[in-house]
């Protein structure tokens, strides 16, 4: 009895034991709050490289938000209120003296598009096809980038530039005038523009023919308006004339003229549009002038087909890359009308002709839909074999089809 005694005494000892012992790891495990003060937080110090970069972050930021912000505005400020379409823009043409296959070619291009097509002969200055006759025969509009040739030409001239001449657009950024051209750079013909200067700039445009009318003898041609003297500095001065032709309104006519020398290797001549089959019949062409600029057409031939190649006007071989065409586009806007140019030719050895497409209306207008329809015109005239190699006789030359 009493062993059972101590062994009923000392496992009451144990278990006494064991609750003493939780009670403690349970106090341990909850601390008291610390009445002692909190400590002061850390302040890390960056090196003065550090804050530098910071600041550099903070003006980026604030630039890209006041550029943001322009863009913004301009977008929403650059509203259109003419209608890109058009469904009667044949009405009224006088086409009894005009090839009846490249008329059709033309409308055919232009479609339902309110704009117009030329179409010319550069070994002749005749007109073989004028789509939308009251739109041709205007007082024009603002040459946008097409004035870009005039300036290219100007520059040549006077022997500021040739072709592969970097011109110093800003920082290290140069270009070349096939370069410009092609890609229609406005920093690059703005930095030609104040280097020539007003006078030489606009004697030059007048020799093009730019300010007096293109045509020989066609009733109803405006003459355009070329400036007497520079615009103002708040518009941009001679640069934004020889980058956009600000302050210049250019019919198509004149632009076809001075692209037909281009094209022919210097003749001007005036352009006539025949009004009867006899008109064609006696036709006669009549020079305006010589250009002294044969030596400068392949200074900017490379430019003209960069354009078409991989510029401004790729548009164009989306419908037609059987043949080079050379051109140039332009793209602007005035008083809620967009612009949009396209003049070029064919640089083949049968039927050489000269396109330039002009169009009027809202955003879907602009220079690259020129090329566009320009292409799809000579697609048309390529499958009506218009450029086949063919003998010459006196019926092809009055339809304008002769070899050239």
């Amino acid at each position: 009895m009493a062993s059972q005694g101590t062994r009923f005494a000392s496992f009451f000892v144990f278990i006494v034991a064991l609750i003493l012992l939780n009670q403690i790891g349970i106090a341990a495990t909850i601390a008291p709050h610390s009445l002692a003060p909190p400590r002061k937080s850390r302040k890390v110090a960056e090196s003065a490289r550090a804050r530098r970069h910071m600041r550099h972050l903070a003006r980026s930021r604030r630039v890209r938000a006041r550029t943001v912000a322009s863009l913004k505005r301009h977008h929403y400020y650059e509203r259109f209120y003419a209608s890109s379409y058009s469904s009667d823009v044949t009405d009224g043409d006088n086409t009894d003296g005009e090839d009846a296959v490249v008329r059709q070619a033309a409308i055919d291009a232009l479609g339902n598009m309110n704009g117009t097509v030329l179409a010319i002969q550069p070994t002749s200055g005749r007109i073989l096809a004028m789509v939308n006759q009251k739109l041709a025969l205007a007082s024009g509009a603002q040459p946008c980038s097409t004035i870009k040739l005039s300036v290219a030409l100007a520059a040549l001239s006077e022997g500021i530039i040739t072709k592969e001449t970097q011109v110093r657009l800003g920082g290290r950024y140069h270009m070349n005038l096939t370069m410009a051209l092609a890609r229609s750079n406005n920093a690059y013909f703005e930095a030609l523009g104040r280097q020539l200067g007003f006078e030489k700039v606009a004697r030059y445009a007048h020799l093009y023919g730019l300010g007096e009318v293109a045509g020989y003898h066609i009733p109803g041609e405006q003459p355009g308006v070329y400036p007497e003297e520079e615009i103002s500095s708040k518009l941009g001065g001679v640069g934004k004339m020889c980058s956009f032709g600000e302050g210049i309104s250019m019919t198509p006519l004149q632009l076809g003229a001075l692209v037909t020398a281009i094209a022919n290797g210097g003749t001007m001549y005036y352009l006539q549009h025949p009004a009867t089959p006899e008109e064609v019949d006696n036709f006669q062409p009549v020079i305006k002038r010589h250009l002294n600029i044969a030596g400068l057409i392949p200074e900017i031939s490379d430019g003209m087909a960069g354009a078409v190649e991989f510029g401004t006007a790729r548009r164009l071989l989306v419908n037609f890359n059987e043949k080079e065409v050379l051109g140039k586009t332009g793209t602007c806007s005035r008083a809620g009308t967009r612009f949009g140019w396209f003049a070029s030719y064919a640089n083949t050895n049968y039927g050489r002709v000269v396109i330039v497409v002009f169009l009027e209306g809202g955003r879907p207008t602009f220079g690259p839909k020129a090329a566009e329809i320009a292409g799809r015109m000579y697609r048309n005239l390529y499958n009506h074999d218009f450029f086949a190699e063919r003998p010459v006789t006196p019926a092809a030359v009055r339809s304008g089809r002769s070899a050239d």
